[in-house]
């Protein structure tokens, strides 16, 4: 038997270490070369492997959840060749920085070894048609039992999206009531489902527990009368280009933040603990609070301070759209200073967000509805909106905070102000 050892990739970025998300393959399966057999995910990048040579599967190093130091034994083969027997294989940084996508990007890593030039004794084993699916929805597949082979996607290019999946497995769980029929008596439900924190929702959890931990928040909410801005919204899309995409309220509150924060520094600031410093920022970054498939992410607008209202409205779109299909490059998801966070129609009344650290605010956007409201002695009906916001109180005094959301308020109250240069 000739042993292929194949090593954790070293996948840049100063990475240590990778966690498992899932296994493709398994002892005894015989794989092609390039065939993906493993996702793996560093602190921003989940990233699918693919084989280095073709095979028969002897062992595999890690389960999911399970943390592999780059350098160490991933998983070994039988190439039935003598000539590429206890072969290793290993990538730079700078190979797998040409190859490897952006994080948070769900592509193959192309190349990331150093094929032997003798050809395997063994004929090639043809690889099974691509399945276009996130990790995520993979390793959901894996737990639930189901082939994604036999699901059809509706995504780019035939990829299974979540809701793809979902579908599939409701079907494949409850089976289908025939038109007509009366629907099964109610019955109990019993059982748990154990569901394994890896991936990007482990960086999630941890990342949200060390900002509550670490940061001590303070949070304000204020009600907004967005009734002018709501009409100045209609307005400009009536009146868009065909085919424009329709203007949604977050770009008017990005371009109010950029027009509002000059004046307040300390809110568009980063807190660098290990030098004990806050960095206040001239440009504003913005983080856009995206929710995807995989869990939550943010994707960041740079130097939002320097664009239009439409350029903002195109940049949001993009970012975000990015984050969802997994292709943000490595620099779109770091380096914000101040991160908006929207759930939309489901925005509810108030919120408290938690800070995406190591920034010191975050503004969150509530629904708009419509409320009855006193103006000059009388009731009246205007469009409102609740901002609540959190605060780092360690850098940013309440009165600041307040201040900065009544400058906003004014903005947003008074919509043709944002625009006015000075």
């Amino acid at each position: 038997m000739a042993n292929y050892v194949f090593k954790m990739p070293d996948l840049g970025e100063g990475t240590v270490s990778a966690e498992i998300l899932a296994w493709h393959v398994k002892p005894g399966d015989t794989v092609a070369e390039d065939q993906i057999i493993a996702d793996v995910m560093t602190e921003k990048a989940a990233i699918e492997v693919p084989a280095p040579v073709s095979g028969k599967v002897v062992r595999t190093r890690g389960e999911p959840g399970e943390m592999v130091a780059v350098g160490s034994e991933l998983i070994v083969f039988d190439t039935g060749s003598e000539a590429v027997a206890d072969g290793v294989a290993t990538v730079s940084a700078a190979s797998a920085a040409k190859s490897a996508p952006a994080p948070a990007t769900t592509a193959a890593l192309a190349a990331v070894t150093a094929a032997p030039a003798a050809a395997p004794a063994r004929p090639a084993v043809p690889a099974p048609a691509r399945v276009m699916a996130s990790p995520a929805t993979r390793r959901r597949a894996q737990e639930a039992g189901i082939d994604l082979r036999t699901i059809a996607g509706s995504g780019p290019g035939g990829r299974i999206t979540r809701a793809d999946f979902e579908s599939a497995a409701a079907g494949s769980a409850t089976g289908v009531v025939a038109r007509g029929q009366p629907m099964p008596a109610r019955a109990r439900r019993d059982g748990t489902t154990e569901v394994k924190i890896i991936g990007l929702r482990r960086v999630i959890a941890q990342r949200m527990s060390e900002a509550k931990r670490n940061i001590p928040h303070f949070a304000y909410v204020e009600e907004i009368d967005v009734t002018e801005l709501e009409a100045l919204r209609a307005h400009l899309n009536a009146g868009a280009p065909d085919g424009a995409p329709s203007l949604t309220l977050l770009p008017f509150l990005g371009l109010a933040l950029a027009r509002a924060l000059p004046a307040f520094p300390q809110c568009n600031a980063r807190h660098d603990a290990e030098r004990n410093v806050v960095v206040q920022h001239a440009a504003l970054h913005l983080g856009i609070a995206t929710q995807t498939p995989d869990g939550l992410k943010v994707p960041v607008v740079r130097h939002a301070e320097s664009l239009s209202l439409r350029e903002l409205a195109a940049a949001i779109r993009d970012v975000a759209d990015r984050a969802r299909r997994n292709k943000s490059p490595r620099d779109e998801l770091a380096g914000s200073t101040l991160t908006i966070t929207s759930l939309g129609r489901l925005g509810g009344i108030a919120s408290t967000p938690v800070i995406n650290a190591p920034e010191v605010a975050i503004i969150g956007v509530n629904k708009v509805v419509e409320r009855p409201v006193v103006r000059d002695g009388a009731i009246t009906v205007r469009r409102m909106m609740n901002l609540s916001s959190s605060f780092d109180h360690r850098f940013v005094d309440g009165y600041d905070a307040a201040s900065m959301i009544q400058a906003l308020k004014g903005l947003l109250e008074h919509p043709a102000t944002i625009f006015i240069q000075e």
